[in-house]
């Protein structure tokens, strides 16, 4: 991909209304909606676009709503059926005539975002290394980059997990999971049905989605144990038959959820999505939080630039509001889960309730943090979870 032709993105001259780091669907949401508000904005990104990127692509109802029409023409497959397993055993079916669960391969829906974002206004530059950001004036902030200098009213980190916006901004991470994903050319599996494994290590899940010609096969638990984590992806290729099938891409990738005093903004910048650890703890699922916080980020970003100073708390206090309790119950369910992964098996497999509030989630019906005020699940958080919860 190409930045927008005539313009020259680091000069003395330029000063931006809002530079956006990193092209995931976090910042190329608050660039688009940067634009969109009529602020001169800037998109840059270290990788070359397309790139591949190790995710599941799990798309809930929740972010196609926020989806330009790019990014649902990015859409690979839609399904109504997923198939949980236990240690690869006692499979247990959820199905619904139409679908509840969208995917998407993060490469396409990438650079559809950035196309969108481009559409809007913004300029994108790809193949540049963000190296420090500090304050340039009293009204500026300065982000050195191996193309230059920029100079911009707002800047926007969504550059994922340990980046260095989010470590300008002081971003404290609640835990930092690790997760391998191999993605094969197609396999046996069927193509209407996404897998979930639920797997040895405490909290751990494997997962299978198949796009189009393609497999998407991984797992993710607490990073810290390296060598389980691959020997758990090398027993779920070989349980979801894929181990035959031409490998395109193995890779890793860290995620991690925020604690719940973990600052979203530091003066001028703001950080958004993975870079914000806007992240739902028991799934790991977190592109409906950038695609969210980058529309918010980018939102505040432009009406901050047009000299309203109340924007950027807006925006955290909107995140706190929407996002926080959502992370706060999926803490909660993974310590159940973590405790007693048999039993929230069987719960799936037994209980009618269950299944239709896990196919009301993924369709975006209903956000978990609903399910915090309703008495089966305080009262499974109050007996299940004791003796501890994961941190937010």
């Amino acid at each position: 991909m190409r930045e927008n032709a005539g313009v020259t993105a680091a000069s003395d001259d330029i000063v931006w209304d809002v530079v956006v780091v990193g092209a995931g669907p976090a910042g190329s949401s608050a660039a688009r909606c940067a634009a969109a508000g009529g602020a001169s904005t800037l998109l840059v990104d270290r990788a070359t676009f397309p790139r591949y990127k190790t995710c599941g692509g799990g798309l809930l109802g929740v972010s196609r709503r926020f989806l330009p029409p790019e990014g649902v023409a990015a859409i690979e497959a839609e399904v109504g059926r997923v198939v949980f397993t236990h240690d690869g055993a006692r499979p247990v079916e959820i199905r619904r005539d139409e679908p509840f669960l969208a995917m998407a391969r993060r490469e396409r829906l990438d650079a559809a975002l950035v196309t969108a974002a481009q559409r809007a206004g913004a300029v994108f530059r790809e193949g540049v290394a963000v190296q420090r950001v500090g304050a340039a004036s009293a009204d500026l902030v300065a982000v050195e980059t191996s193309a230059g200098v920029l100079r911009a009213r707002v800047v926007i980190g969504a550059d994922g997990v340990g980046g260095r916006i989010a470590r300008h901004v002081g971003v404290t991470p609640a835990r930092v999971d690790l997760g391998l994903e191999d993605e094969r050319e197609r396999g046996r599996a069927p193509r209407d049905a996404v897998r979930i494994d639920w797997g040895p290590g405490a909290g751990s899940y494997g997962w299978l989605f198949p796009k189009g010609e393609v497999d998407e096969v991984g797992v993710i638990e607490a990073r810290g144990r390296p060598d389980q984590t691959r020997a758990y992806l090398a027993a779920w290729l070989r349980e979801t038959e894929t181990t035959d099938a031409a490998p395109r891409h193995s890779s890793g990738h860290l995620t991690q959820w925020r604690t719940a005093s973990s600052p979203l903004r530091r003066g001028g910048v703001l950080v958004a999505g993975d870079a914000a650890g806007l992240l739902e703890p028991w799934t790991r699922e977190g592109i409906s939080f950038a695609l969210r916080s980058g529309t918010w980020a980018g939102e505040a970003a432009a009406r901050a630039a047009a000299g309203d100073p109340a924007a950027l708390d807006g925006y955290v206090a909107r995140v706190e509001q929407e996002l926080q309790p959502e992370i706060r119950t999926g803490a909660q369910l993974l310590t159940v889960f973590e405790r007693h992964p048999r039993l929230v098996h069987a719960a799936l497999g037994r209980s009618r309730r269950a299944r239709r509030a896990f196919v009301e989630f993924c369709a975006g019906e209903t956000p978990l943090s609903a399910y915090a005020t309703r008495w089966w699940f305080r009262l499974a958080v109050s007996v299940l979870g004791r003796g501890g919860s994961a941190t937010v």
